[in-house]
């Protein structure tokens, strides 16, 4: 067994697909097809689902898919750590993003990037159940998720920020001048939500449903862009968390106005795989994190 032959297993398991696999591993097919089929008769046991066309992994293949996972990541960290040894921590961190969380999350990234300028970053939208299944597959290194709400099993966490909610009105809608606005209220009008599957939508849902209320979105979108495009362009109200302020100007004509009766506030923050020790550019993510700080620009913008 080798390094190889679980990197072409890892890949086959990705895009599902042996000529898609071996082009992301720049080999041939016969020769990614050979080295798994190599792995088998080493190990003793069928890894793949065989037909005309990739029909998935065997419960064993699943079970080598994770130790994979497990055994390439932990090659990656021995790199890592040899190279901060030398004093060149370089790395790319996978990060899942919840999306009401990602106009902040440059916040991190860029001070992350000033500290140790040898990581980057690849950012995904992702809802909060798929970036905790997909950090405990090793398919991301770390997330920005909910800590409080729904369980984030065993993970390392650290809290970054509170988020607290507000309605998100172009400046002709018939609460645009309020200074605050009851849940309640909101009900009363056309509004853009998020859709089910996101923990944030989830929070909104409950809120309502413990006032007795259930309001019907006349949208639901994943996409925080397309509901921003619904609030300005079509007059649709939507319940987003305050830090989108952060990426709108003075000059875009959307009011956002703060949500009471309850006034509701949860925690965001940082989690990755719980393992000692954790890779260090995991490790040089957290140390950043700590001492996380909103923009005192922005935070005057919320007073």
């Amino acid at each position: 067994m080798d390094i190889r032959q679980l990197q072409y297993l890892v890949a086959l398991a990705h895009e599902r697909h042996f000529t898609r696999a071996a082009q992301a591993c720049r080999v041939t097919q016969p020769t990614l097809s050979g080295r798994i089929r190599q792995l088998e008769q080493e190990l003793g046991v069928a890894i793949v689902k065989r037909g005309q066309r990739f029909e998935g992994l065997t419960p064993e293949g699943e079970r080598i898919l994770k130790w994979a996972h497990a055994i390439l990541e932990n090659q990656s960290a021995m790199t890592q750590d040899l190279e901060a040894m030398k004093g060149e921590l370089t790395g790319r961190i996978a990060l899942g993003v919840i999306p009401s969380a990602l106009p902040s999350v440059s916040i991190l990234t860029e001070a992350v990037r000033q500290r140790f300028p040898g990581i980057t970053f690849s950012i995904l939208s992702q809802a909060s159940r798929e970036i905790l299944r997909n950090i405990d597959d090793f398919s991301l290194d770390a997330g920005v998720t909910y800590l409080d709400n729904e369980p984030v099993g065993r993970a390392l966490t650290a809290p970054l920020y509170k988020e607290h909610f507000r309605l998100f009105v172009r400046h002709d809608h018939p609460l645009a001048e309020r200074t605050e606005v009851d849940w309640m209220e909101t009900a009363d009008y056309p509004l853009g939500l998020l859709t089910p599957d996101m923990q944030n939508r989830r929070i909104v849902d409950k809120v309502f449903a413990d006032l007795k209320c259930h309001p019907s979105p006349v949208i639901e979108s994943n996409s925080v862009v397309s509901l921003y495009s619904h609030i300005r362009i079509h007059g649709v109200a939507s319940i987003l968390p305050e830090h989108f302020l952060m990426v709108l100007d003075g000059g875009s004509g959307i009011r956002a106005i703060p949500l009471v009766n309850p006034t509701v506030a949860h925690d965001i923050g940082l989690v990755a795989y719980d393992r000692d020790p954790p890779p260090p550019v995991v490790a040089s993510l957290f140390e950043v994190a700590r001492g996380f700080q909103l923009p005192e620009s922005f935070l005057k913008r919320l007073a």
